[in-house]
């Protein structure tokens, strides 16, 4: 969801990749909680890291605890930061509390897109 809010917002003032150390696909509801705001990522892909490893990044963002702590630092990356929020995927919640989550979750991350897309 990240990806999305943030190639949306920077448009073509930027390249966004997204990878993470446990990839698992693009989870369905990610997708579609993404088009309730307008935002079309069904096209984008489910990385790992190691496919980045290597290339020159301007910045690297980690957005969960895990991918912070086991990629404390990534080569290549001239800057890196840290934004934490909550995994949607929780499997023990009902669909509709799933459904809350990755709303809740895709909220935080546009609010947070627009505020780092505003002052970088």
């Amino acid at each position: 969801m990240a990806h999305g809010w943030l190639q949306s917002l920077l448009g073509d003032d930027a390249i966004v990749q997204s990878a993470g150390t446990e990839p698992k696909g693009v989870h369905p509801k990610s997708i579609l909680a993404m088009a309730e705001v307008g935002i079309d990522i069904s096209g984008h892909t489910s990385d790992h890291i190691s496919q980045y490893l290597g290339e020159d990044w301007d910045l690297v963002v980690t957005v969960c605890d895990s991918a912070k702590e086991t990629c404390p630092v990534v080569p290549g990356a001239r800057n890196v930061i840290h934004h934490s929020f909550d995994d949607p995927d929780d499997e023990t919640l009902t669909e509709d509390q799933q459904w809350a989550l990755f709303r809740r979750v895709r909220d935080e991350i546009g609010e947070w897109a627009q505020e780092f897309a505003q002052t970088n």
